[in-house]
């Protein structure tokens, strides 16, 4: 009888000395779909913990590779921000969490420039100055590949 509890507790024990720890369950991670245009550039803001990254047609990719970028005609730039937190999987990494924001720029037929943002957090969204948000996507540049 002695043996038989003694393994029922050993069985026990094991069981639940085995609890998995899911530190990453309430964290929720979004994929942005670029849709057809294609990555430009990213940024990392370490003081806000935020990742950002640039995507664009063909038509903003050859706005920002000039030596002074001006958008052409047709362009449309899209600078998606993400809060990033501590990889749980790698120490010393980190990676995309919570959407906050998607920043769009379009540049008409006739040279007309609009500027949108849509803010995605829970949080009260953030007040944007247009022609200065504008500067700051427009000084982003094209990273080289090989």
């Amino acid at each position: 009888m002695k043996k038989l509890l003694f393994i029922a507790l050993s069985i026990f024990a094991l069981f639940t000395a085995c609890k998995i720890d899911e530190p990453d369950k309430d964290l929720k991670r979004i994929v942005f779909d670029p849709g057809d245009l294609k990555f430009i550039s990213t940024s990392l803001n370490t003081k806000k913990e935020t990742s950002s990254a640039l995507y664009g047609n063909p038509q903003a990719l050859a706005s920002l590779s000039g030596e002074k970028p001006q958008l052409e005609k047709g362009s449309v730039i899209k600078l998606v921000t993400w809060k990033y937190h501590d990889n749980p999987q790698y120490i010393g990494g980190t990676i995309t969490g919570e959407l906050l924001s998607v920043e769009t720029l379009r540049t008409t037929n006739e040279g007309k420039v609009s500027y949108q943002v849509q803010n995605t957090s829970a949080a009260e969204p953030v007040p944007y100055d247009k022609s200065e948000r504008i500067r700051y996507i427009m000084s982003y540049k094209p990273v080289v590949r090989p």
